[in-house]
């Protein structure tokens, strides 16, 4: 499959996980394998059949992760208990696996929490990915680079013929995004939140965050400096903003391709790394 056709592919399930999210596709439950991604500002959960596609899926705003570290145990399985819960509830079907993602470089100590969350909300955990290698999945990359630009991090992996090459994480993600547009406004950070997240207000408080834009370009610059990387895959929430990918075709000199709703992406990957390991 070429690129085109596999981000082509790709759009497809992002788009149908949108839909099942909604209204969970409850007559297609046969051997269901889950994705949990405890991301710095969301939790979500996505459900996918054997054939790997979306049945259904969750989303709730938490801040119970700080850069890939989980903080606040107790509300996170219990974020997590709600959601298989109510899924469950809506497919009249039981999850019980499910594989987790994480930043690239995470500790192992700070591996084992997050599986413990997962683990303590009732499901097996039967695999670990890191979260750029999860989004290439589902974008079907081979060759170049994902960037994963999460809440509290941008996790960057390469690729040569399927196999991950290099991995790196650094701190900067879209929670800098609020803390530099409550500044900006001179609000607090939960409204500076609402703030960001409103499509309506995108455009115009982009050059407000564009500093924050051109960083996360030049710590991609750095990490691919020598790699021969012809095309870079964007991903994550904080990539939504209005010309971020131009942004980082000005820096890098290469395309930089965005998928539709790149807050999914990684998510559905690690439902798809769930599947992998059956």
């Amino acid at each position: 499959m070429n690129g085109k056709a596999a981000l082509c592919r790709a759009e497809e399930r992002v788009r149908r996980l949108e839909r099942v999210m909604r209204e969970p596709a409850a007559g297609e439950a046969d051997e269901l394998y889950v994705g949990v991604d405890l991301g710095t500002a969301n939790v979500v959960v996505t459900v996918v059949n054997r054939a790997g596609q979306p049945v259904a899926g969750a989303l709730t705003p938490a801040r119970v992760v700080r850069d890939g570290l989980v903080v606040e145990f107790l509300e996170a399985i219990a974020i997590v208990r709600r959601m298989v819960e109510q899924i469950q509830e809506r497919l009249r079907y039981p999850l019980e696996r499910a594989a987790t993602g994480i930043p690239p470089g995470t500790s192992v100590a700070d591996v084992r929490g997050i599986v413990h969350v997962v683990e303590a909300a009732g499901l097996e955990v039967v695999g670990v990915v890191d979260e750029p290698t999860a989004a290439a999945t589902v974008l079907g990359v081979t060759e170049g680079a994902v960037v994963d630009v999460g809440g509290g991090t941008t996790g960057i992996s390469v690729l040569r013929e399927g196999r991950v090459v290099y991995t790196a994480d650094e701190p900067t993600g879209g929670t800098h995004f609020t803390l530099v547009i409550a500044g900006r406004f001179g609000i607090g950070f939960e409204e500076a939140e609402r703030l960001k997240l409103d499509p309506r207000r995108q455009r115009e408080i982009a050059p407000v965050i564009r500093p924050c834009m051109e960083k996360v370009a030049t710590i991609v610059e750095q990490h691919l400096a020598g790699q021969q990387i012809d095309t870079v895959y964007l991903v994550g929430g904080a990539v939504s903003f209005p010309d971020f990918d131009r942004v980082l075709e000005q820096r890098l000199g290469i395309p930089a391709v965005r998928p539709a709703n790149p807050l999914l992406v990684t998510p559905l990957g690690i439902a798809l790394h769930c599947l992998a390991g059956r």
